[in-house]
């Protein structure tokens, strides 16, 4: 079995007085029912499943009056055996999007308290999911909580790998004290993370690949998953919106290989604007398939207030899909080190997708006059830069902005790489696989 960081947060709000019905958002296969599951037949007495995509026939307990008790009634014959125990059991609703009705009796749920609730959604708020507008309104705004789960990140893969938390923890002292990792330790995680890059963190691809390495195997599942969500563009997009839809998530491996990163509609179709795929894009990031990544006008806090809504690059929530959607071969180039220009590519959407599973927003700066820097990242509580390198690269936009702080207000940056930790020209070096220590905001 996996090791997921959701454990802690499922514990926690078990632990609360009062708790309310909880929702466990994220993008399709990233191991919310498995996890949630887990942890419900391990803490409670008696666990009600509901899955409103295998067993559609169950919205019908919900479609008339939302009271517990007439809940609790409509659900006993359709589901055979089900014991519902005051303060000892637990409903899963699984799929929770596709029963409105049963989202709206989380108020009720809650106010009546015998029985703890969780809920699993993989299209939530989705534009155009096929929900009605009485249907959307409907929502329990008040009566849930929301937490998001995304695929295993970094750390949850190395728990995966059999690295134990004293390593760990070795490593963080190491970036504590900005001391180099000792060898050993720092060749194995140079390893770990070229593997995470090529695998991901879908929980199915992560256990395929701990128990057989077979890569071919990898990403076969990998690819599988892609066209799932291809399938899923299909079933539940607006039908006017389909097409521009696959034609943005499609679109992601050539916008990311341009020496300017920031996404262009003008890629996806001739005389393309962002009026017309706006939507479409957006469609996309609700599903949790991709992150954006915002420019800034100037690199200081606060980041929000100070970013570009309308300029920002894209890139794929999971790294393993990512490389996946690549031409045959890709696998093998990353781990002989034999890509060229798009490694730069790679790498950075690996450290936007760390960050983004420390639930950072991220944000970027890119001047006209070609001054750019990857990431900047509230750290320490000082606005960062983080420039990342794919080989050793040059950091002179990050030298200039550091040399003007009368202009940029910046004084911090952080140079990720394949490297030991350590500090060149006054800029603090680190080895990409340490961005997921990079927790302070």
């Amino acid at each position: 079995m996996l090791k997921r960081k959701i454990e802690k947060t499922l514990e926690s709000w078990k632990k609360r007085d009062g708790h309310k019905p909880l929702v466990v958002k994220g993008c399709r296969q990233c191991g919310k029912t498995y996890s949630v599951l887990h942890f419900a037949r391990h803490n409670y007495e008696n666990v009600v499943y509901l899955n409103f995509v295998e067993q559609p026939e169950l919205a019908q307990a919900f479609s008339g009056s939302l009271t517990v008790d007439n809940i609790v009634l409509n659900l006993s014959p359709l589901l055979p055996g089900s014991s519902f125990t005051a303060g000892k059991t637990c409903i899963i609703f699984d799929e929770v999007q596709e029963c409105p009705a049963a989202r709206s009796s989380f108020k009720f749920f809650h106010l009546d308290g015998r029985f703890d609730v969780i809920a699993t959604g993989s299209l939530l708020g989705v534009k155009g999911y096929g929900l009605s507008d009485t249907s959307r309104q409907s929502i329990p705004v008040g009566y849930e909580t929301i937490v998001e789960m995304y695929s295993l990140d970094f750390e949850e893969f190395l728990w995966a790998m059999g690295i134990g938390e004293n390593v760990i923890e070795k490593v963080g002292e190491c970036l504590k004290e900005l001391t180099p990792v000792p060898e050993a330790i720092h060749n194995r995680f140079r390893d770990l993370l070229r593997q995470y890059t090529i695998v991901g963190g879908m929980p199915a691809v992560v256990e395929q690949f701990v128990n057989d390495k077979n890569l071919n195997e990898v990403l076969a599942m990998q690819r599988d998953i892609v066209d799932e969500y291809k399938d899923d563009i299909i079933k539940y997009a607006p039908v006017p919106l389909r097409s521009k839809i696959r034609q943005c998530f499609e679109s992601i491996p050539r916008q990311l290989s341009k020496e300017n990163k920031k996404f262009q509609y003008s890629l996806l179709a001739s005389g393309a604007k962002s009026s017309q795929y706006a939507d479409c894009l957006q469609w996309i990031e609700d599903a949790g398939i991709i992150i954006r990544c915002y420019n800034m006008n100037i690199p200081q806090l606060p980041l929000d207030g100070n970013a570009i809504d309308s300029v920002f690059k894209v890139y794929m929530a999971d790294s393993g899909l990512f490389v996946s959607m690549l031409g045959d071969g890709t696998q093998a180039d990353i781990l002989a080190g034999k890509l060229l220009t798009y490694k730069g590519a790679i790498v950075e959407n690996l450290v936007a997708e760390i960050f983004h599973k420390m639930s950072r927003k991220l944000y970027y700066y890119r001047k006209d006059s070609g001054l750019e820097v990857d990431f900047v990242i509230r750290y320490k509580s000082h606005a960062t830069l983080v420039e990342v390198k794919s080989g050793s690269g040059n950091t002179k936009s990050t030298r200039t902005i550091l040399n003007h702080p009368e202009k940029y207000g910046v004084m911090n940056a952080i140079k990720l790489g394949d490297y030991n930790i350590g500090n060149t020209n006054g800029m603090v070096t680190l080895p990409s696989y340490l961005a997921f220590m990079l927790r302070e905001m």
